[in-house]
């Protein structure tokens, strides 16, 4: 554990815990084990308190403005992690995690996840209509039903990691610390903590049985779901994906779950001119897009990368305002060191998912080239007659047409 790590309402930190006579050690030993004994997870530890950050580019006056930051006692996060690893084993015996959800699992990154997803449009694109629904699940982790969680819990686990999850979860409470105020104590009456060990793996519990059909393909990464179908017919495609999403919507429904329609979106993949028609969720139509942006990659209707390439040009630009002071011929940084700041902080954000759009086309590629081009020139303050293929060369920067 960090021993930098806010304090929270135990104010107990992680260089306390490490400077801890053997005594100290002992005594936090009996805890852990009586906890695994008796099933009670201790009431001080169930407190979190909460900071509130506020957003870049917003009002401090609105309260939506601010992103909130749970803080736990560490002492419940060591437990947390050492509990994790007596339900891992239970979880990968029984198959309780599907093999579409990516999210908060070792060897599973997004962009593997968003390569599953391009893999079926690429092999449906030319001949084929394919159809996908993107949806956006309103506050996912803060609106988990404890009760639910219970019960889905008690159907795999043995009895004594049931009754410790059980105690983990019941009976919790929360402050909010504003400067030197704070508010009284509330109860948390749903929702799996952010911020805690336990909570992401509490959560792919809590929806791994999101309905699947065998004529569509389901892609979750933690709440970014994405159902897909291919057909010959768009109308037939159309009926298999709003059937999925019937099923899907009955689930909700059930778990007490929402799907915000303002942040989901209906997109047709396909070279032909014809768009599938709208699906429902709710009631209400899906919105229709030609483009979707799916954890980090945008993806559009012919898969051309245009618009990758484009957002991820304006993305760049901006970071790259931001460090002019540090990197141009003003500063008196070191050539290694502002190649350093380049390949830390701009190379990461200009080459993610280039396994995927690095197909694109040479125009679109060049998009992204020239960019580079200009950085290292900023960098390396050449006179303007040395050419760019001569500064990659001797800087050793692979173009990136060579990264791909």
């Amino acid at each position: 554990m960090r021993s930098t790590k806010a304090l929270g309402y135990y104010l107990i930190t992680g260089e306390i815990l490490k400077k801890l006579p053997e005594v100290g050690l002992s005594a936090i030993t009996y805890i852990y084990n009586n906890i695994l004994r008796t099933g009670y997870f201790p009431g001080q530890w169930k407190v979190s308190q909460i900071v509130k950050i506020l957003k870049p580019g917003k009002h401090a006056e609105d309260v939506k403005s601010y992103r909130p930051i749970s803080l736990l006692p560490i002492l419940s996060n060591v437990f947390e992690k050492l509990f994790i690893t007596r339900i891992q084993p239970i979880l990968q015996s029984t198959h309780i995690i599907p093999e579409h959800q990516f999210g908060f699992r070792r060897k599973h990154p997004t962009i593997e996840q968003v390569h599953r997803i391009t893999n079926i449009i690429h092999r449906a694109i030319e001949n084929k209509y394919c159809t996908a629904a993107f949806l956006g699940i309103s506050q996912t982790f803060d609106k988990v039903w404890h009760e639910g969680l219970l019960y889905k819990l008690s159907t795999f686990l043995p009895d004594n990691m049931y009754r410790i999850l059980q105690s983990y979860l019941m009976n919790r409470y929360f402050r909010t610390k504003y400067r030197e105020a704070y508010s009284s104590l509330r109860q948390i009456l749903a929702g799996v903590l952010q911020g805690s060990v336990l909570g992401p793996l509490l959560y792919l519990i809590y929806t791994a049985d999101l309905p699947t059909l065998v004529n569509s393909t389901t892609a979750t990464f933690a709440d970014d779901t994405a159902i897909l179908t291919v057909h010959e017919d768009p109308t037939m495609a159309v009926h298999r994906l709003q059937m999925h999403l019937n099923k899907i919507q009955s689930w909700l429904k059930t778990w007490r779950m929402k799907v915000n329609e303002a942040k989901s979106v209906q997109v047709t993949f396909t070279l032909n001119k014809m768009t599938c028609p709208p699906i429902k969720l709710n009631n209400d139509h899906l919105p229709q897009a030609d483009e979707v942006k799916y954890l980090g990659i945008h993806l559009d209707r012919r898969l051309t990368w245009r618009k990758h390439t484009t957002t991820k040009l304006k993305q760049l630009d901006l970071k790259l305002w931001n460090l002019y002071w540090i990197i141009s011929r003003k500063s008196h940084l070191s050539l290694e060191n502002k190649l350093l700041v380049y390949k830390v902080i701009l190379k990461p954000v200009c080459t993610y998912g280039i396994q995927l759009w690095g197909t694109a086309s040479n125009s679109n590629l060049e998009i992204l080239e020239r960019f580079q081009s200009k950085v290292l020139r900023i960098i390396t303050d050449p006179p303007w007659y040395v050419p760019n293929t001569i500064i990659k060369r001797n800087l050793q920067i692979p173009t990136v047409k060579q990264e791909a």
